[in-house]
């Protein structure tokens, strides 16, 4: 006898709640850069390749964690994640080199990361949520990942002011430890089981049908540039201000303002995904940010300026999350959602690597974050072209999968 699924309100309270903290922990990461930096005496290079490694090994780790999320359910690789959270934010705080810092603050992050986010989350949503409302869902919790940067954000700002940039670290790694009861409520029953669920395709097969297949490349694709634009101007956009002599508050308010105007573009797109077609969406969102990038250049920069850039690229950050997720369910099913999901999430981080890097090392060499901001419109362009041809529909198998 099949367990019954969770029910939808305790999937998206937990789920929310969870990757409200890890989300919001992570996109406070900026305002670390030039505290540590100035009191180590490290270069900007230096903290952006410990957070370049950070997303490398979030991907990577990703798709193993989504493995065993998708036999044995996501309450064990939540937990685990929670205390590499805890131990790699204590070891970012007490890291006196530049490699201990990358090891800390990059693998060990970068792997707890992969166990608290979406790709995990959204495999709980795939098995518990009906079709119907599995795009709405998606859109809910990563509002939540939105939200958690609304709120975290500012308080990690006052943190670091009031208590200084180690004890912030060492206050906000207890708080990762509450994901920890969290994940309780996310224990599958039906997953529970000694072995887990049965499969009709092999992760093998699963594997190679979807790299296989041409719209999973794209989405893939796709996804390369998301990471490249959100971690390059999450990560450098405080010292890009502050360089131009703007105040550390502006940039505090503007990272909060991305969270806040994201809570409503990340639902939004969840919700168009039940009634429009996926692959639009996606290319207009990609597009959208090219030109909020080249309206943010060529203003004149100014608090109200940089309010008004955060608060449009707010609602396209994270939004392409709940329908490139959705894509990928409605196209392979959810029997390796999560696994399938941290593959196209690995390309996502592989992007993120080359954004996040390619700010530091360019701004050593050059002194400016020009060239990495003119990247970052260009490939927003290729992305916005290459998801018009995604195929959304169910592929067409010779026997069939569970679902």
């Amino acid at each position: 006898m099949q367990s019954k699924p969770l029910s939808l309100s305790q999937v998206l309270v937990c789920g929310a709640a969870i990757v409200t903290l890890s989300m919001g922990i992570r996109h406070g990461f900026g305002l670390w850069l030039q505290p540590i930096t100035q009191a180590q005496s490290w270069g900007r290079a230096d903290f952006a390749f410990a957070m370049a490694v950070q997303n490398l090994a979030w991907g990577f780790f990703g798709i193993f964690a989504g493995m065993i999320a998708d036999r044995f359910g996501a309450f064990r690789v939540i937990a685990a994640g929670a205390l590499l959270y805890a131990t790699g934010l204590a070891g970012m705080a007490w890291s006196t080199s530049p490699w201990a810092f990358a090891l800390f603050t990059g693998v060990v992050i970068g792997m707890a990361q992969a166990g608290t986010t979406y790709a995990v989350i959204y495999g709980v949503i795939g098995r518990n949520v009906s079709a119907e409302r599995r795009s709405w869902a998606m859109g809910i919790a990563a509002a939540a990942g939105s939200f958690g940067q609304f709120l975290m954000v500012p308080v990690e700002g006052m943190l670091i002011n009031f208590t200084g940039w180690q004890n912030a670290l060492l206050i906000l790694a207890a708080a990762a430890l509450l994901m920890v009861p969290l994940a309780l409520g996310l224990r599958e029953p039906q997953l529970a089981a000694a072995s887990g669920a049965r499969r009709e395709q092999t992760i093998g097969q699963a594997l190679g049908e979807a790299f296989g297949y041409r719209s999973f490349q794209l989405l893939m694709a796709g996804y390369f540039v998301c990471g490249f634009q959100v971690v390059f101007i999450g990560v450098h956009m405080p010292s890009y201000l502050k360089d131009a002599g703007l105040s550390p508050q502006v940039a505090s308010y503007a990272l909060a303002l991305i969270g806040l105007f994201n809570v409503f573009g990340t639902y939004a797109a969840g919700a168009l995904g039940q009634m429009l077609a996926k692959r639009k969406i996606l290319a207009f969102i990609y597009l959208a940010r090219s030109v909020a990038i080249v309206l943010f250049l060529l203003a004149p920069l100014s608090p109200a300026s940089v309010y008004i850039f955060s608060a449009a690229m707010g609602l396209l950050w994270l939004s392409t999350v709940p329908p490139t997720n959705a894509v990928v369910a409605q196209i392979f099913g959810v029997a390796h959602l999560s696994m399938l999901s941290g593959f196209i999430f690995f390309s996502h981080q592989i992007g993120s690597f080359m954004g996040v890097w390619l700010g530091g090392y360019l701004y050593d060499k050059t002194g400016s974050y020009d060239t990495v901001w003119y990247l970052a419109i260009a490939l927003g362009v290729f992305a916005a072209l290459v998801n018009l041809p995604v195929r959304e529909g169910a592929i067409a198998r010779t026997q069939p999968q569970a679902a």
